[in-house]
């Protein structure tokens, strides 16, 4: 890509690919600045249960959205959207780079794409859809929007039940709703981390071990209430199941890993039909310092002060 461009430059992909520390390094060399995407780094309290970047590639360059919004508070795309475009407008309004990172592919769609106009949640639908069983409410929501399985991850129960609210309250199918996101350029450019699946799985495995030597037990026990919304991050349910005596360490430990290479499947699903997207390899031996070469090789304008640019497109 040779074109100059003023747009958010967007580092994505599966948990535990090593965005963070690309990120990290792609933001020191171009005067840059890391803007999380991730749904559950977004939460106060829980840094090494959603692997919030480390303390060194902290301190190498600015982080926004990381930890700002309590437990006990929901957040969806909507509010994702609203935040990180101030951000952005933010950053460049400084003549530096924002650079969106992280996996969670409905918040990034939201920036690249917009969202289409959505009902607010009724507390009526939503206590109606919680009654019912994963399986259930899968079966209902492809029963109202047989096309649901296009722009919906039905194996993420949370999804799920959201388009599903959708269909209730509209009378419409979501994916109808939602097709806006099929008919826009994504605002943005940016590149996606792929691995080669056991690869990634071995990585996902030693770093849920790395979690635990780093105090995740007690970062889980200390936690306070915590929200509907933030109660979904893997993991969480299992370390309470083992401070309950519910699963014994080894068993809470072997079911978050299974539950991570779950999730990054479906990730690596969902960045699969983002196809504005490049694709950097990596294996074993790729170095953060490989895959910014890449980067600045496909993407050469990145050397230059970003040109200003209003993000509420």
């Amino acid at each position: 890509m040779s074109k100059c461009f003023s747009l958010p430059f967007f580092l994505v992909g599966p948990t535990a690919s090593g965005k963070s520390a690309l990120a990290a390094a792609l933001a020191e060399k171009i005067g840059g600045e890391v803007v999380n995407a991730d749904a559950f780094q977004l939460y106060q309290g829980m840094d090494l249960l959603t692997a919030k970047p480390s303390l060194e590639d902290l301190a190498r360059v600015p982080h926004h959205l990381y930890g700002v919004v309590p437990l006990t508070e929901s957040c969806d795309a909507q509010r994702y959207r609203e935040m990180a475009l101030a951000v952005i407008a933010e950053i460049q309004s400084r003549g530096r780079w924002p650079i969106v990172v992280g996996g969670s592919g409905l918040y990034i769609k939201a920036l690249t794409h917009g969202l289409a106009p959505l009902p607010p949640t009724d507390p009526a639908v939503r206590a109606q859809v919680n009654a019912m069983s994963s399986d259930e409410t899968r079966e209902m929501l492809l029963r109202l929007d047989p096309q649901a399985g296009d722009n919906v991850p039905l194996a993420n129960p949370r999804y799920v039940s959201r388009a599903l609210e959708i269909c209730l309250l509209t009378g419409q199918p979501q994916s109808v709703l939602r097709q806006t996101f099929a008919q826009t350029e994504p605002v943005g450019v940016g590149v996606v981390l792929q691995w080669e699946r056991e690869a990634l799985y071995e990585r996902i495995n030693q770093r849920a071990w790395q979690m635990l030597d780093a105090g995740l037990v007690a970062e889980v026990a200390a936690l306070p209430a915590v929200g509907e919304t933030a109660s979904k991050a893997i993991g969480l349910r299992e370390m309470q199941a083992h401070l309950r005596g519910e699963m014994s360490l080894q068993q809470a430990v072997e079911s978050l890993q299974q539950a991570t290479r779950r999730y990054a499947k479906r990730q690596a699903t969902w960045f699969r039909r983002e196809t504005w997207l490049q694709t950097i390899c990596l294996n074993s031996e790729t170095t953060a310092e490989s895959g910014l070469d890449f980067i600045l090789t496909h993407f050469p304008c990145l050397t230059s002060p970003p040109a200003t640019l209003s993000p509420s497109t």
